[in-house]
């Protein structure tokens, strides 16, 4: 039986690197089902996705034979088996309209991910993590306890061999050690009022000053504060016949659903960092 992977890679752009990822996995008998490129022309980076199927090499053999294929043209590379599901920590505090949004999406079987635990600063979602059977970590978070929690907090996400954790409405600032140890695997997302609205009750401010868009942005972590890499954004109207009960349920669903879409693609193998930017091959 087939085995089907997805290949994703950066390099340094040159002419052929098509023609090199595609006869070397034509050499080892594999199957090209989807692929993607990007060149990046301000960079000079290129950038591909590729799901293949292939039952004539076992794994290690295969990222062996990638290891020394991707020296040649300094790839950064990863390989990742489609029946694998990614291995994710959610974090939140006390808005549960995204967490609850990834679990039934997870247990639906939209989301590729093995939820392993949710992490809170608040012990409102006990109930719901356990009517899904994912185990519920309490840290309570105080400015003086605040290493020694986000410590556990990485203890948490260490022991469950977490490849990605989001912070689904988790209202604490990452410590940038916290944030280098997570870069690249942990998504963010916030208001897209930013930085017109901070500070609690962003909705309130928001109709205060009679804005006629709302929206919001998944983001992956950096210790720049709510500045990371963008993966997904989305907005929608309001007028001034709008309650600001409606400004913060319209805002709840926007952020919902941008978290989803990132959280898919991102366990999809379908983002790729750019620098400040991504690449993705959706």
């Amino acid at each position: 039986m087939n085995t089907a992977y997805i290949l994703t890679l950066s390099c340094p752009d040159r002419p052929g690197i098509v023609h090199a990822v595609s006869g070397f996995l034509l050499e080892r008998g594999s199957n090209i089902e989807e692929a993607g490129q990007y060149n990046d022309h301000d960079t000079g980076l290129f950038f591909m996705r590729v799901q293949f199927a292939c039952d004539q090499i076992p794994a290690d053999a295969l990222r062996t034979a990638l290891a020394s294929f991707a020296d040649g043209f300094k790839m950064q590379w990863s390989l990742h088996a489609t029946a694998e599901p990614v291995r994710t920590v959610l974090m939140v505090s006390k808005e549960g309209h995204c967490l609850n949004d990834l679990l039934f999406r997870w247990k639906s079987g939209l989301l590729p991910l093995d939820i392993r635990a949710i992490v809170s600063n608040h012990r409102d979602f006990y109930q719901l993590a356990a009517s899904y059977n994912v185990p519920f970590h309490h840290i309570p978070v105080t400015a003086a306890s605040k290493a020694q929690a986000e410590a556990r907090a990485y203890e948490v996400i260490e022991n469950e061999s977490a490849e990605l954790v989001v912070l689904a409405r988790y209202m604490q600032i990452l410590s940038n050690d916290l944030c280098q140890k997570l870069s690249g695997r942990a998504i963010n997302i916030h208001h897209s009022f930013l930085p017109s609205f901070k500070g609690a009750k962003p909705y309130y401010q928001a109709h205060d000053r009679g804005v006629k868009l709302i929206g919001a942005t998944a983001h992956y972590v950096t210790a720049d504060l709510d500045e990371g890499p963008i993966i997904e954004q989305d907005v929608a109207r309001v007028d001034h016949s709008r309650t600001v009960e409606h400004f913060t349920a319209q805002g709840r669903d926007t952020e919902s659903q941008v978290l989803a879409r990132a959280v898919k693609w991102h366990s999809e193998h379908r983002v790729l960092i750019n620098g400040h930017k991504t690449v993705i091959f959706k």
